[in-house]
């Protein structure tokens, strides 16, 4: 079984004075049964080195470096202390417009610096009630994911568009369909896909994380607001250990 992995994604919330929850999260979890992953704002990276969780950037340019005004590069990324990335998160895929290709270079850009990639995917709500989930899915992960994938390098996390942040959820076997499909889909293409974590996100909090973490082939979560809060992300994470 893949060591599972909690994840907490900032997004463009946090300044310095914020980095005191990193230190209330270690007194409760320093020596957590999982992995915890904690993605701030760029300008705080390098002010998360003493801390014992991994650290990783919201998102990076496909390119090493270049004349691309207030773009950071994986390489810097890791540089200032990182060790993974989010790839492809919705609000980048529908604020941005970026496609499946620049999720896929991206990720290639990510494993180039020696970081771990955790590429992201969903269906919005249109495609969940027409009924496409699971194609859509398809899709994403043939053009998000690079051939040079492992299980070393790689983290799938599914998010519902429709369920980030907004309180709904869907139902456990929603959740156990989608990821099931994305383990055999992973199986098609990669040897180790068993390896692979596979992610969820999208409204996890202390009150449903326990029942998300006992569906199968779910290897963790990618939490937003809640991580936000040492007291908020903590109940996930001790979920995640009893799981």
């Amino acid at each position: 079984m893949p060591r599972k992995l909690a994840a907490g994604n900032w997004k463009m919330n946090g300044q310095r004075a914020n980095l005191v929850e990193l230190q209330k999260l270690e007194d409760k979890h320093g020596d957590a049964g999982v992995d915890i992953l904690i993605c701030p704002p760029a300008t705080l990276i390098s002010g998360c080195e003493d801390t014992p969780f991994d650290i990783g950037g919201q998102d990076c340019h496909v390119n090493q470096s270049g004349a691309h005004t207030g773009d950071v590069s994986a390489d810097m990324l890791a540089d200032a202390g990182a060790s993974y990335v989010l790839t492809g998160h919705s609000e980048r895929r529908t604020d941005h417009g970026e496609t499946d290709a620049i999720v896929a270079a991206k990720s290639q850009a990510a494993y180039d610096a020696g970081l771990i990639a955790v590429i992201c995917i969903g269906e919005t709500l249109a495609e969940r009630e027409g009924g496409t989930t699971l194609s859509v899915i398809d899709t994403q992960l043939a053009g998000s994911i690079p051939a040079a994938a492992t299980a070393e390098n790689t983290v799938i996390a599914y998010e519902p568009v429709w369920a980030i942040g907004t309180g709904k959820v869907p139902t456990l076997d929603q959740i156990g369909e989608v990821h099931a499909h994305i383990r055999k889909q992973l199986a098609d293409r990669f040897d180790d896909a068993d390896e692979m974590r596979i992610l969820y996100g999208g409204s996890v909090k202390g009150s449903n994380a326990a029942d998300i973490f006992g569906v199968p082939h779910v290897d963790g979560a990618l939490v937003g607001g809640a991580s936000l809060k040492a007291d908020d992300f903590s109940p996930i994470i001790s979920a995640l250990e009893q799981a």
